[in-house]
């Protein structure tokens, strides 16, 4: 049966004491990666603590079990403790972002000035963030079709009175907008300066609720705001008037849901063959459903995981 979450609320050394496993390579050892890959038979699954990750946690999780495997969910809020977790084998097995990944990994060995690695093109984000994960003992796996990108939207009307389907709409309007955002949109390239840059859009201020917040929704929703920074995967859009606009030139990178695991503890094909048949079924408009149901119908993540698994029949009912 899979087990109850974990939350790491302390330190790395506390998530040790829970998760039991033996350490993987130090990080003195990076670069010299050589252990067979391996498939070990109790798995710590970590998971970055909301509803996505929490869910996408929950599918490796009964994937796994499924193949054979006991495993433990590990909830640790923030990639600057859970990615070195995953490094010395603390966590076994974490959802991640392709490009969003590879350039925070790419930031941590080049620094934080180095050019940005993740780009629009699968491919070549996949090949800059698996040459940067290898020499560290991580294998990124796969990646399927599901997408977490982020996304602009506007209230319908807003969308309708000055005709836009894309942020080049947008742009060619000339209307001025106010972004409801997370503070850090004002310097990240994909946000503020980007909608400038790549679409002509006039940006006169970022309101720093968060991104895809329902404070943020909301302000857009009042006319506080005129356009809010959320996500593809966010199925609570319309219940707030709202409607995506396309980013139609890619401004966006390819962040594809990839499982990035401890390649000498989880690397084998009997954990690769397990996860990897999620990849056959999940599409974001699937991402965003099960979103839903956590965050409107306010169902538990493991519920909804385990009744998508056994519909795709990827495991029993």
């Amino acid at each position: 049966m899979l087990a109850v979450p974990v939350s790491l609320a302390l330190s790395l050394g506390l998530a040790l004491a829970l998760s039991g496993c033996a350490e993987g390579p130090s990080l003195e050892q990076q670069g010299q990666v050589t252990a067979q890959p391996g498939d070990g038979s109790r798995l710590v699954v970590g998971s970055a603590g909301f509803t996505e990750s929490d869910l996408l946690a929950q599918m490796y999780a009964l994937l796994l079990e499924q193949a054979g495997h006991r495993t433990k969910i590990l909830s640790v809020t923030n990639r600057e403790l859970y990615e070195p977790a995953l490094e010395n084998g603390q966590i076994d097995v974490v959802p991640e972002y392709a490009a969003t990944f590879a350039d925070w990994l790419n930031a941590k060995v080049n620094g934080a000035d180095a050019p940005t690695v993740g780009s629009p093109d699968p491919a070549a984000t996949m090949t800059a963030l698996r040459a940067l994960a290898g020499p560290r003992g991580l294998t990124v796996l796969d990646p399927g079709r599901a997408v977490d990108q982020n996304a602009f939207a506007v209230t319908a009307a807003f969308a309708a009175e000055h005709r836009l389907k894309t942020l080049s709409d947008l742009g060619a309007a000339r209307v001025p907008v106010r972004l409801a955002a997370g503070d850090e949109c004002v310097q990240r390239p994909y946000c503020a300066p980007g909608l400038t840059k790549v679409y002509g859009i006039e940006v006169t201020a970022v309101d720093p609720k968060g991104v895809g917040t329902t404070q943020a929704k909301q302000a857009v929703q009042s006319g506080q705001d005129h356009m809010v920074l959320t996500t593809t995967t966010d199925a609570t859009l319309d219940d707030f008037g709202l409607v995506l606009l396309a980013d139609d030139k890619n401004l966006q990178n390819a962040d594809h849901i990839v499982p990035v695991v401890n390649r000498a503890r989880a690397g084998g094909a009997d954990v690769t063959g397990a996860l990897d048949r999620l990849n056959t079924v999940l599409t974001t408009a699937d991402l965003a459903a099960l979103n839903e149901r956590v965050d409107s119908w306010r169902r538990l993540p493991e519920d909804v995981a385990r009744d998508y698994l056994a519909d795709k029949g990827l495991i029993p009912r």
